[in-house]
């Protein structure tokens, strides 16, 4: 193992830096790391190499000669995920059809609200086109680097709706449902003309084909008696993949989709998904009704306030094992004063949970942390408060395989804690994101406000 003195050599500060520098390879040791994934591991050692988490486990052995960073009384877990939001972007958009948009259009990584992000423990983004009806793609985003290509990790990374009981947020869906309808059609008529060519073009050639094997058999009748049995063989097997190319022609080339109908064809085929966005338990019920038997992945998002009404519906939740993504809010019951709490509620139907911040202010995303820990006291159950910070919204994202759980070959992406992360008091300590440090506390001054 690595001696104290050599383990402050090893990841203290550079001169001149006011970070600590951690080398490509090095072994974090705390109290606890919550995995997420494979539930809570106490003296936890986590192994990271080149900004990937190689190893998670129990008072793991570490390998001679590699720096172990050493906090016993500190909490490890994933880096935060925030899958709707418009920090940092400042575009404006009306209430129409837009599904082509990419809020990607509209990035400006060097934004200095997410260096505030990053202070609050959030690594991973899911960043919305502005307006409403049907706004867009998002795109996930880490939130460090200096370039689009630096930070962008998936693009588009779903298609953002919004369903309102009204007319026209209803009719934009079922729009661009049959347009793909149309384009289905479009494609299945030009396969058939292009078919039709085939065969015409084939039967032309047919004889003048057979005229050229002809005379080239000819000719090689003449040279065979010269070549060996092997090259007879070769011969053959040459002309069979002549043959072979001729039967299968060119390809098939559907024609393009319009860009407005691309993503409802994608939603169709799985390669997209959606986040719907809703305002009560009523415009749910308009969701189910418009998608009818379209089978697409999609998740419902949802701000609480006081007189939600979706405990009405938790049941339509729990059945259709919906993911919905909500603020950390304790409501209250409408028209009286007995607190709800409706994200235990979902889940206890049997919803998924992912969590937002109340809105994408620097303050509500630095008591993010404590606000889930307020619904957990008054009921929500721990672990599937931190998957919902973590996990369930990096699968809205379609990022799950790389951010949201402590596991081998995910990024290094981590937030060190100086206690349980739903405790008031605790202070994030530091953030890692992809194996380095983006984020540091710095102890106050003797005397300052928050002064220990």
């Amino acid at each position: 193992m690595i001696t104290s003195t050599l383990l402050l050599l090893a990841l203290s500060a550079l001169p001149g830096e006011d970070k600590t520098v951690l080398p490509p390879v090095y072994a974090l040791r705390v109290a606890r790391a919550e995995t997420i994934a494979n539930g809570t591991v106490e003296h936890a050692v986590v192994l990271v190499e080149n900004g990937k988490i190689t190893v998670v486990g129990e008072d793991l052995p570490v390998e001679r000669g590699i720096p172990v960073f050493d906090h016993p009384d500190w909490v490890v877990m994933p880096g935060l995920v925030s899958c709707r939001s418009r920090a940092g972007l400042d575009g404006r958009g009306g209430n129409a059809s837009n599904p082509e948009v990419k809020a990607s259009s509209e990035l400006y990584p060097k934004d200095a609200s997410y260096e505030s992000l990053l202070e609050a423990g959030v690594t991973t983004l899911g960043l919305v086109p502005p307006g409403e009806g049907i706004p867009g793609q998002a795109v996930g985003v880490r939130t460090q680097g200096g370039t689009a290509a630096e930070v962008i990790l998936k693009d588009p990374a779903y298609l953002y709706m919004q369903v309102r009981a009204e007319t026209k947020s209803k009719k934009m869906i079922i729009d661009g449902f049959a347009a793909a309808d149309e384009h289905k059609e479009k494609v299945a008529k030009a396969k058939e003309k292009w078919e039709k060519e085939q065969e015409k073009s084939k039967s032309k050639a047919k004889p003048k084909e057979d005229e050229k094997k002809t005379e080239e058999k000819k000719g090689e009748e003449k040279k065979g008696d010269e070549k060996s049995g092997e090259e007879k063989k070769e011969d053959e097997k040459k002309e069979e993949k002549k043959d072979e190319a001729k039967k299968e022609g060119p390809a098939f080339v559907p024609p393009e989709p319009d860009p407005k109908v691309k993503p409802f064809i994608e939603l169709r085929e799985g390669k997209l998904s959606a986040l719907i966005d809703i305002s009560k338990a009523g415009e749910y019920l308009h969701l189910l009704d418009v998608l009818g038997d379209e089978k697409i992945a999609y998740s419902v998002a949802c701000n609480l306030r006081d007189d939600i009404d979706l405990y009405e519906i938790a049941e339509k939740f729990g059945k259709t094992g919906a993911r919905i993504v909500l603020t950390p809010e304790i409501t209250l019951q409408p028209f009286t004063r007995r607190d709800r709490n409706l994200p235990a509620e979902l889940v206890a139907a049997g919803a998924k949970l992912a969590l937002l911040p109340r809105s994408d202010s620097a303050a509500s995303y630095a008591s993010w942390l404590k606000d889930v820990g307020n619904v957990v006291r008054f009921g929500l159950d721990r672990a599937v408060a931190l998957r919902a910070l973590t996990l369930e919204p990096a699968e809205v994202l379609g990022l799950a395989d790389r951010v949201g759980s402590l596991e081998a070959g995910k990024d290094a992406n981590l937030i060190l804690l100086d206690g349980d992360p739903f405790e008031p008091r605790t202070k994030i300590r530091m953030v890692i994101l992809e194996g380095k440090n983006a984020y540091e506390y710095e102890a106050p001054t003797k005397g300052g406000d928050d002064a220990q």
